[in-house]
């Protein structure tokens, strides 16, 4: 681990009230492989954004289930090419239509087997080359305190299961923040947003409880 618990804690300490592109400006400057990730969701620009005006050439990591909606793949094509991101893709080994076809498309909640197993494929799996590939020590994400019962007890700088150091700068900023921020850069939203991971708000997806 790059840091102690103790200088953990007291990074989150110093930084609870510092703006979201200087925790952006000290994880990086922590000396460590960086990655950030998206999922290019409905406010995913916010971060974007911030990560382009400070770090514009750290790799962002989005995993492309192959579910995603419309919406989705043209907000990414638009920021993308808006922010000039430094954007890696992963997907899964099958495609969105060949496990349709085969399995049976997204499982229910209900399935718990079903839907662990095409959690792993479509996000998991593909996440975990990301990791292979970039091999970081810090991990900056858009995540933020009030989505998950989960998150809220995490904070800005926590440890992964996996070892990574996870920084999530706008990790207090609340949803009318975030949507401030977003109109005042023009940055667009992807409102029809859909993870078939989540299925229902305020669930994990896997990324962030993954061991």
């Amino acid at each position: 681990m790059i840091l102690s618990q103790q200088e953990i804690e007291e990074a989150n300490q110093r930084l609870r009230k510092a703006a979201p592109t200087d925790v952006i400006r000290w994880a990086v400057g922590l000396g460590s492989a960086t990655i950030a990730s998206t999922s290019f969701g409905l406010n995913a620009g916010a971060l974007l954004h911030m990560i382009a005006q400070t770090t514009p050439k750290l790799p962002v990591v989005w995993v492309d289930s192959g579910y995603n909606v419309a919406d989705t793949y043209q907000v990414a094509d638009t920021l993308t090419t808006q922010l000039h991101l430094n954007l890696h893709v992963y997907s899964p080994a099958m495609t969105a239509e060949r496990r349709n076809a085969i399995r049976g498309g997204i499982p229910t909640l209900d399935e718990a087997e079903r839907h662990a197993a095409f959690t792993r494929d479509v996000k998991l799996e593909p996440f975990e080359r990301a990791l292979t590939e970039h091999k970081p020590k810090v991990w900056i994400s858009g995540i933020r305190r009030e989505e998950t019962e989960h998150r809220k007890s995490l904070d800005i700088i926590s440890v992964d299961a996996r070892g990574i150091l996870k920084v999530a700068p706008l990790f207090y900023w609340s949803e009318r923040q975030i949507s401030v921020y977003m109109r005042e850069h023009s940055l667009p939203s992807c409102a029809h947003y859909f993870d078939p991971t989540k299925v229902l708000s305020g669930r994990e997806c896997g990324l962030h409880t993954a061991a």
